[in-house]
């Protein structure tokens, strides 16, 4: 039987829905011409710091730019420690050793797949200075534990938010919850542009105008470099694309909570465990992830049965071979056994009920 191909994200979609403002949007930047740092830039600065409810919001050109960024503002010195979560994007550690740091791994919870805030103070040291919780999957970590830690300990927070814009966690919206955050709109997740690009959200004056300065080679005037900095700058054009998807965000976001419903209800009605959202917060579902054994096996079943997926994420950071060396064998012991298990099924807020179905079904005949 004839099966039609069923799209993993559906960006297209979305395009179709919003053509009318994207097209106006281009438009725009097309006829004023100031394709790096135009008018866009700052309205897209703005809207983004009012919507997560922060003072500052300071865009750049990708996601592991804003971590890269957010780093180098907290003038941390070589050898410092940064504790962070193996069972993430590589970009989380790779920007860590690029500044010289050290990356120190706790392992996460076996039920969310974030970082386990419970192991956090046990891997704290005297040359500890940061934390990176990753809020995976969409969902926020436990930002109030970690912050309460690390306030005692008088090391700051950045909350990796690259899966989690437009998330909650107690009331507040992720990219507030921190001293520093910072988000990705790689075009794939929730809120992205067509190209790279990303930003960084503070409620501190001097990080945020250290980013800013940075983020533009350290100038804090044109040719006066007063700081170490990057070219990271976000462009014109990717800036008009995500403000000519914002008016839809909301809207978006519940359609992906209804289509994460609809499957979390079907997935427990045949045995499969997908991850949990605590009741205190919600999750924007970059992915919907379920937890299997056997993986590789099921995942070639499901691709002859037309159905895509992909694993986030099937090695852990200090499993990886260029950063084994910043760990030690067996210490996260959760984050092992997740890679080996989690795999990812189609997730946008464009996935109809129908062909949620026909993916349920496909799924039910494959594990038969």
């Amino acid at each position: 039987m004839h099966r039609d191909p069923i799209p993993f994200v559906d960006l297209s979609a979305q395009q179709k829905a919003i053509d009318a403002q994207l097209r106006a949007r281009i438009d725009g930047v097309l006829a004023h011409g100031r394709y790096i740092m135009g008018p866009e830039v700052a309205e897209l600065e703005t809207r983004l710091a009012d919507y997560a409810g922060v003072p500052h919001c300071i865009s750049v050109a990708s996601g592991t730019e804003a971590l890269l960024i957010s780093l180098m503002a907290l003038n941390l010195e070589p050898g410092d420690e940064v504790i962070t979560t193996p069972f993430t994007f590589i970009a989380t550690v790779e920007v860590i050793v690029l500044l010289g740091l050290t990356p120190v791994f706790v392992d996460v919870e076996p039920d969310t797949c974030n970082i386990d805030a419970s192991q956090l103070e046990a891997k704290i040291s005297a040359r500890t200075r940061a934390v990176i919780p990753v809020s995976l999957y969409g969902q926020c970590a436990d930002m109030d534990e970690i912050n309460e830690i690390a306030a005692r300990h008088g090391i700051a927070v950045i909350e990796d938010a690259a899966q989690s814009f437009g998330a909650t966690y107690k009331g507040r919206r992720s990219c507030a919850l921190s001293r520093l955050a910072c988000t990705s709109f790689f075009p794939s997740k929730p809120l992205g542009c067509y190209g790279d690009g990303g930003a960084i959200f503070t409620d501190d004056d001097d990080l945020a105008q250290a980013s800013r300065e940075i983020r533009v080679h350290g100038q804090s005037a044109r040719y006066v470099h007063t700081r170490i900095g990057v070219g990271g700058r976000m462009d014109t054009l990717q800036c008009a694309v995500v403000l000519a998807k914002l008016d839809r965000f909301d809207w978006e976001i519940e359609q992906r909570k209804t289509v994460g419903s609809r499957y979390r209800q079907a997935l427990d009605e045949i045995g499969i465990a997908s991850v949990t959202v605590r009741p205190d917060r919600d999750s924007v579902y970059a992915q919907y992830t379920i937890m299997v054994d056997d993986r590789d096996a099921l995942q070639q079943r499901l691709t002859e049965a037309g159905v895509p997926t992909a694993v986030h994420y099937p090695t852990p950071l200090n499993e990886q071979p260029a950063y084994k060396q910043f760990g030690e064998a067996g210490e996260t012991p959760q984050a092992s056994s997740l890679s080996r298990r989690v795999i990812s099924l189609p997730m946008h807020a464009y996935l109809d009920a129908d062909t949620q179905a026909d993916i349920v079904t496909r799924f039910g005949e494959v594990i038969a």
